[in-house]
């Protein structure tokens, strides 16, 4: 059992008391329903989303994804929650709000190896200097 210390707010939590990088494997050791993402092996509690905040998820989701069938695109559309393991290791796992992915190759049943062709973040002013910010910088890492 992972234990943690909470900022501020109760909007994301993240471990104090690390004596090691967490891996992926220790997210999905949490128990069912609790999500989280992995920065660097530390681990960040993601807060449940707003009901405004899932139905910019959710439109845009379908916009995209009606935009994508309606021109016999291979690529689709995940909204979170759907694991993203970005680079080749075991210490970066995040779930975007939106995730495009145009290479099936990428797909497996856990999720997406590597940096989707599209990330779609819904940003609320109440989440993203804590979180986002970091999460963002490691998007654009990712690309590079």
């Amino acid at each position: 059992m992972l234990e943690y210390g909470y900022q501020k707010k109760g909007v994301v939590t993240m471990d104090l008391a690390q004596e090691r990088p967490y891996t992926i494997d220790d997210i999905y050791a949490l128990p069912d329903g609790q999500r989280a993402e992995l920065i660097d092996g530390r681990i960040y509690d993601l807060a449940i989303p707003n009901r405004r905040h899932q139905k910019f998820v959710q439109y845009f989701s379908k916009t995209i994804g009606n935009y994508i069938d309606s021109g016999d695109g291979l690529c689709e559309v995940y909204p979170a929650p759907f694991a993203v393991r970005l680079f080749a290791d075991d210490y970066t796992y995040v779930e975007p709000d939106i995730s495009v992915i145009c290479d099936p190759k990428k797909l497996d049943d856990r999720g997406c190896d590597g940096a989707p062709d599209w990330i779609i973040e819904v940003i609320s002013p109440l989440f993203f200097p804590i979180l986002k910010f970091e999460t963002i910088n490691i998007y654009v890492y990712s690309l590079s």
